[in-house]
């Protein structure tokens, strides 16, 4: 225990005193009763508490001992100057004691220890110069370093009259702080999760209700402890092997055995023939790459079974994997999510955290972080530096649980998988640029000054020049030649080998964490689940004593209804995207609205570049409002539904907002792509949308308009995504600790949190949500539908997304580590429905790129006219891609008034239509009508060929590698045969026992048999006196 001394003759200045160490008195003296009644019954402030100092019953063991504390001169003032500045080191007493503390150690300590043990030895006036860091020394080096030399002196003189026995040395800051940094007050058990309350609440109905849920928290085996000290109360949990054993059994658990004999040849047997030289090789070539060894070892393969106390003799106890932190904090946790509150009221919605969180009885409940685990992930994992290092899965499964590690998996994957697509990408960008000059069509439109153009707008318009457009002819180029549908088979092929070999390495991943075989079935029903049930009427036949026994819930009759809302509520939103995109494709359309803000809008360089921009910003915006709005919603619409495991609910979750976010982003992509510039119409007969004449596009097509578009939301979305992931997390922690540095909060020193520990650094880190991976996710599966989906339109997009996974992979860790609290491990065998809608992206992708190539590209156009014309050079194609049109046949004359086009009889437009001197002016001449056909007919041809590649692929490279199928299978035979020998031996010694037994009750049986005789033979009398 601690004692406490009162040191009214020598007090610290306020303003020099670390609050850690203030509240490292307060909780040391809680620890004792009567040093606490001492304490409170003298301290009238927070300044005189920090005056108070106390001693653990360590006593000096020898003279050696006490010369430890004697102080120098110079340096170890400057030592004890320093000792109460932010950031400085405390050394313990024990270190000085010891001989640690001379010389670079800390002199505040033996300082503080001279103090105390001149108290004890009875001197209440010390000399002047003694302190922690509150005087400077002269000129000539003497100071406090003097009166330091003085106080050993008189302590080491006044020692001889002073038994050992009443000395003793003071607990210190970095001692005490290592002991219960993330710990029980004893200092051996450790923390596994937090429950935090206001302390100040008075409620009495707040406070039974936590008394109840405590005392059933400590029913099922879980030890609990108080911590007082601050505004903000914790209770600290700590679960022993005991209820991790008996609940492990219950979820079926799967933790490693003790290596088996035979197992070693299943895993050599297992390994590629030629795992040994290319793995040399590959670290070799690969070594920068590689992770540290001695940080993060390689671990061994293990055989994984369902826990089971039966079997508690075979488990390996040692092994890193044997109920790890996240394993016992998904086992607190599941406990703390089925206990009641409330007593004699024992129904599903009067149990769990959640429920009391949510009634603000508790204000969160939290895991901690590790701090040496934390901190090496922080320097080897999370850091930019580290960018192109393989990520530590093992370590960061221990640490976060299976479901964070598969995300980083497969992003880690995913990102690996974008290098070779990347490169051939940028290789067919490289190929428009070197064969630049080469394109027969940007050579024309840019050595045509005859061709004029008909106005691209009713009245205002002006006719303009064809080769007003060779620049972005030119940029149209190149992403629009040869190697256009080349890059397109690739991104097919690659979108389906990336989804194929993933199934393949996650496979191997989740045996190597032991996950082989789980699925949601064997979860348990969420307690928010149960509570709806508990409330329904029309279930309420199925309960018994208000007890939820999990019934089923018919459909049509329960769950359509929730269904169905929450999925028509979802096509509402959907409409209003589709309305908003229209919105600005109107804008487009009424180019004099932005007519004096971006200047004169016959300019090429208004109608290429500015104003796709502008719209394109304008729909990020939209875009990104619609998603905040709609994100919130869909959480309250799945909590609506009946959705029975965790599982379930974050895939109706996921599945609501990926349909609208596809929708959301792609939808003015899919308009570029597919209709803008379709159904114009010609001059004398415009096809009109609320009486606006629909868009154009240039002459060399629409496809850099859409290589404008995808650029900038796929760019925009992932720099806001950014700013909110790490930004706002970043300015409101920086906020926090200019708040608590400048003390612009002293006068409400109580409503001020100090952290001291583990638990109350943690408590203002940001709170993790069940579905906290679902933003990520949902980020990143965007992102792969843009690559596929629109990639064809910007080789480059494939590299953009490198760049940006590349230093994702670090955010999103540096996020989880240092601005979000530990979440509760989560056990998971792949990425869930994830996987199914990039499978639904990739079909999707294959039919957008034909009908890309087709419609937007000048593929078929000049494969039909190199056809039909025998111009293998193309270079009448220009001239074969524009119509004729005579001027007076325009709806609208246009109004010209100083033009020097006043005079123009003709104009040529980008369609396919017979000559106004055609006996059927204006109409679809046959060759439109082939083109159409062959473009047709190029869409089923590419689909075929792609879907059979892409089923090819399938075929071939199946989920599970062979050896791994075959490993899985050898493991179960042998993992068998283990369970049956040790079945068979501990019958044969349960057998052995009961033979020893009962061998040693027959001589007993036959000594009472010879007695007996005995006592018969020797008569009445003398068998009288033996049985008495």
């Amino acid at each position: 225990m601690y004692s406490a001394v009162r040191t009214h003759d020598y007090d610290y200045p306020e303003s020099e005193m670390d609050e850690r160490e203030s509240l490292y008195f307060d909780t040391i003296s809680l620890a004792d009763s009567e040093a606490a009644a001492a304490a409170a019954a003298h301290r009238k402030s927070l300044s005189q508490s920090r005056n108070t100092i106390y001693h653990s019953a360590v006593d000096l063991a020898n003279d050696e001992t006490r010369n430890s504390l004697r102080l120098g001169t110079g340096a170890a003032a400057e030592h004890a100057a320093l000792a109460w500045q932010p950031g400085y080191r405390q050394s313990t007493a024990l270190e000085h004691l010891n001989g640690g503390g001379g010389g670079g150690g800390d002199q505040t300590d033996a300082v503080i220890a001279a103090q105390m043990l001149a108290l004890h030895n009875g001197r209440n006036h010390l000399p002047t110069g003694i302190g922690v860091g509150g005087h400077t020394g002269t000129a000539g080096g003497t100071g406090s370093g003097g009166g330091d030399d003085e106080v050993s002196r008189r302590l080491l003189r006044n020692s001889s009259t002073v038994s050992n026995k009443d000395k003793k040395l003071p607990i210190t800051y970095s001692q005490w702080k290592l002991r219960t940094y993330r710990r029980f007050d004893d200092g051996k058990r450790s923390v596994d999760f937090v429950l935090a309350y206001n302390g100040e609440d008075q409620v009495e109905d707040h406070r039974h209700k936590r008394d109840i849920f405590e005392a059933n928290l400590q029913r099922e085996g879980l030890q609990l402890e108080h911590n007082k000290v601050q505004r903000v109360h914790f209770i600290k949990i700590h679960a022993p092997f005991e209820v991790l054993y008996r609940y492990a059994e219950i979820l079926k658990i799967k933790v490693p055995l003790k290596p088996i004999p035979g197992q070693d040849q299943i895993f050599d047997e297992a390994a590629p023939a030629f795992k040994t030289c290319f793995t040399r090789m590959c670290r070799s070539l690969f070594s920068s790459v590689q992770l540290n060894t001695e940080l993060f070892p390689e671990r061994e393969p293990r055989i994984h079974l369902e826990f089971s106390r039966r079997y508690l003799e075979l488990y390996d106890t040692e092994h890193p994997n044997f109920f790890d932190d996240s394993t016992r904090y998904s086992i607190i946790n599941f406990i703390l999510q089925r206990q009641h509150f409330l007593e004699g009221e024992e129904t599903a919605d009067n149990l769990g955290i959640e429920k009391l969180v949510q009634d603000g009885i508790y204000t969160c409940a939290y895991t901690l972080h590790d701090k040496a685990d934390r901190d090496r992930l922080l320097k080897e994992w999370a850091s930019i530096t580290k960018w192109k290092n393989l990520q530590p899965l093992d370590q960061i499964k221990d640490y976060f649980g299976a479901k964070v590690a598969l995300y980083f998996a497969w992003l880690g994957f995913y990102t690996q998988m974008l290098i070779p697509i990347s490169v051939f990408g940028l290789l067919c960008f490289l190929y428009g640029f070197v064969t630049w000059s080469s394109d027969p069509i940007s050579r024309e439109i840019c050595e045509d000054s005859g061709t004029i153009m008909c106005p691209q707008c009713d009245r205002s318009c002006d006719y303009w020049r064809l080769n007003e457009t060779c620049t972005s002819s030119k940029f149209n180029y190149l992403i629009d030649n040869n190697m256009t549908v080349v890059f397109a088979l690739a991104m097919a092929i690659w979108s389906v080998t990336y989804l194929e070999f993933w199934k393949r390495y996650s496979a191997g991943l989740v045996h190597r964490w032991g996950l082989t075989g789980f699925t949601h079935h064997v979860e348990h029903p969420r307690p928010q689940y149960l509570a709806k049930i508990s409330r329904s009427r029309r279930l309420a036949g199925k309960t018994q004593g208000g007890t939820t026994l999990d019934p089923d819930v018919p459909f049509w009759s329960i769950k359509f209804l929730p269904n169905f809302t929450s999925y028509s509520i979802m096509v509402l939103f959907i409409c209003i995207s589709v309305i908003a995109i229209a919105g600005i494709i109107i804008y487009r359309m009424a180019q004099r609205a932005s007519h004096s803000i971006l200047g004169s809008e016959n300019s090429m360089t208004f109608k290429v570049m500015i104003l796709p921009m502008t719209a394109g910003i304008i729909d990020l915006i939209v875009i990104s409002l619609l998603d905040l709005v709609y994100s919130n919603l869909a959480v309250r619409l799945t909590n609506y539904e009946y959705c029975r495991t965790q599982t379930e609910y974050d895939e109706s979750l996921t599945i609501k907002n990926y349909v609208f976010q596809f929708v959301n982003y792609y939808s003015s992509l899919f308009y570029i792509a597919f209709l803008k510039g379709k159904f114009v119409g010609y001059p004398a007969k415009y096809n009109r949308v609320l009486g606006f004449r629909q868009e154009e596009c240039n002459p060399g097509g629409c496809l850099m308009e859409l290589c404008m578009q995808l650029v900038i939301i796929m760019a925009g979305k992932q720099a806001v995504n950014a700013i909110v992931e790490m930004l706002i997390p970043y300015l409101m922690r920086t906020i926090k600790e200019l708040i608590y540095r400048h003390g612009w909060y002293k006068s409400h020193k109580e409503q001020r949190l100090v952290p001291y520990n583990q638990f109350t650094e943690d408590y203002n880190l940001l709170p993790a949500e069940n579905n906290s991976l679902y933003v990520e996710y949902l980020e990143m599966v965007v992102q792969f539908g843009f690559i596929t989906l629109f990639s064809l339109a910007f080789p480059l997009a494939p590299l953009l997304a490198l760049l940006n996974n590349v230093i994702e992979v670090r955010l999103d860790a540096i996020k989880m580590l240092r601005f979000l609290r530990r979440p509760v491990g989560m056990r998971a065998r792949d990425i869930g429905v994830w996987y199914n809608i990039m499978t639904v992206v990739t079909r999707i992708a294959v039919a957008s790129s034909a009908m890309i190539i087709a419609f937007s590209t000048n593929l078929i156009p000049k494969i039909v006219y190199a056809a039909s014309s025998g111009d293998r050079e193309l270079n009448g194609y220009l001239n074969f891609t524009l119509a004729y049109f005579n001027t007076k046949d325009f709806q609208v004359q246009p109004l010209l008034g100083g033009s020097q086009y006043v005079n123009e009889t003709e104009c040529r437009y980008t369609e396919f239509r017979n000559a106004p001197t055609d006996d059927h002016p204006y109409k679809r001449p046959m060759i439109y009508w082939k083109i159409l056909t062959g473009r047709l007919a190029f869409i089923v041809i590419y689909q075929n060929i792609i879907n059979m590649l892409q089923g090819v692929l399938r075929w071939a490279v199946p989920d599970v590698s062979g050896r791994l199928l075959k490993r899985i299978k050898r493991e179960n035979f042998l993992l068998r045969e283990h369970i049956i020998e040790y079945e068979k031996q501990h019958a044969m010694l349960q057998a052995q026992t009961a033979v020893q037994n009962q061998s040693q009750s027959q001589p007993n049986k036959s000594q009472e048999s010879s007695v007996l005789r005995q006592r018969h033979a020797g008569g009445g009398d003398e068998d009288a006196t033996s049985f008495v």
